[in-house]
């Protein structure tokens, strides 16, 4: 069994389609998209702490995980909304289970996240880790919700990710007093 999640978990990393039509096909993998999650919000948690230069402080890595986790819960949502309503294909099959899934496995790159409280330039390695996220939850919309076209499966990303990334870098300037 782990050893099918960490293949998955490298899978969806490397952005395979396989691993993503794998992952929507399979209900049990929905405990391991939610720990990928989980897991992916501690390590923007840890990453954010060590991107203010500081040792990780609990109060801040509690607020920078809730937060990652906030925004990737409403990102799921808007995504389903908006690529089973507004952006839908006459090819989309919406299914919310296996979209939460394809795109809690697309969450693994923002594991990477960990490595900016190391990082000489930790704003960069969280930057490059969303990217990363981000191409990832191109690939998962595109199999979940069966989309012809790449475009339409970014589309559906960029408008999924803005409102909780809108909020979030607010909620962070409000916060940290700046």
């Amino acid at each position: 069994m782990l050893s099918i999640f960490l293949r998955r978990i490298a899978g969806a990393a490397l952005l395979d389609a396989s691993t993503y039509e794998e992952v929507e096909a399979d209900p049990g993998a929905t405990p391991q998209a939610a720990a990928v999650v989980v897991l992916s919000s501690l390590a923007a948690g840890v990453g954010l702490s060590g991107s203010r230069g500081l040792a990780v402080s609990f109060p801040f890595f509690a607020l920078a995980t809730v937060l990652a986790l906030a925004a990737w819960v409403a990102f799921a949502l808007i995504a389903l909304q908006v690529g089973s309503r507004v952006l839908a294909s006459p090819e989309t099959r919406v299914d919310a289970g296996e979209l939460l899934r394809t795109l809690g496995y697309a969450a693994a790159p923002g594991l990477c996240q960990v490595f900016a409280l190391f990082s000489p330039a930790p704003v960069a390695t969280s930057v490059a880790a969303f990217a990363w996220t981000m191409a990832a939850s191109v690939v998962a919309v595109r199999q979940a919700l069966d989309f012809t076209s790449t475009g339409r499966a970014l589309a559906v990303c960029v408008v999924g990710w803005g409102l909780p990334l809108a909020i979030a870098a607010t909620l962070a300037v409000v916060v940290s007093g700046g």
